[in-house]
């Protein structure tokens, strides 16, 4: 398959994750699936939010099993919605959004990831990510579970080393790319939606132009 774009050792895909194999010299699995949680993407019920399209393939439960079945270490973000169907052990990575005690805020205080890449039994990062309110990435709001770059460079830092190849079957509009990019890991990415693919080369093209 014809890559949507290939540059700089960054690869991306505009397929449906099924029908690519996993490079079978990958280093990392770094992945943010869907979570099978039917997510309300319509933010407009939000002060100053905007509607999103829906995440596709969300309205399941997601299974892991294919993603399990890959020989490389993994890092997958979403995986305390489906860890009854995880192996035991692990390493539990906890975003902590560092969001006030207010009880009426619409989001989650924190998002969690299980990884085999090592550590500890918990690994917190924190870093303020709360609608509008953000340590980073503050004017772009590209994808409903949009997740810093940030988070992603802290990951790959803590994991893996320049040169590293990182394979993330379920792009979304490209933090892990970037990250990738921004840290020299090489970077192989599968996203079925084509607008997420173009925000991803639009986002890469912008960092190379920061230089």
């Amino acid at each position: 398959m014809k890559p949507f774009y290939d540059s700089d050792g960054v690869t991306i895909y505009h397929a449906d994750c099924a029908d690519i194999e996993a490079p079978a010299d990958a280093d990392l699995l770094l992945t943010d699936p869907p979570y099978g949680i039917a997510l309300d993407t319509d933010y407009r019920r939000f002060k100053d939010g905007s509607r999103h399209r829906t995440v596709e393939n969300d309205a399941e439960p997601f299974d892991p099993k294919r993603l399990l079945s890959f020989p490389c270490r993994k890092v997958i973000w979403g995986a305390n919605h489906f860890y009854g169907k995880l192996p035991t052990g692990g390493t539990w990575i906890v975003w902590d959004k560092i969001l006030t005690n207010d009880i009426t805020r619409p989001f989650a205080a924190g998002e969690m990831a299980w990884s085999t890449a090592g550590g500890k039994n918990v690994e917190i990062f924190r870093h303020m990510w709360n609608g509008a309110y953000r340590d980073s990435e503050r004017n772009l709001f590209s994808h409903p579970t949009q997740k810093p770059v940030a988070l992603m460079r802290w990951v790959l830092e803590r994991w893996t080393e320049p040169g590293d190849l990182i394979f993330d079957p379920y792009m979304g509009s490209g933090p892990i790319a970037q990250a990738c990019y921004e840290t020299g890991r090489r970077y192989i990415g599968v996203e079925i939606v084509e607008e997420y693919c173009e925000t991803a080369v639009k986002r890469l093209a912008q960092q190379v132009l920061s230089f």
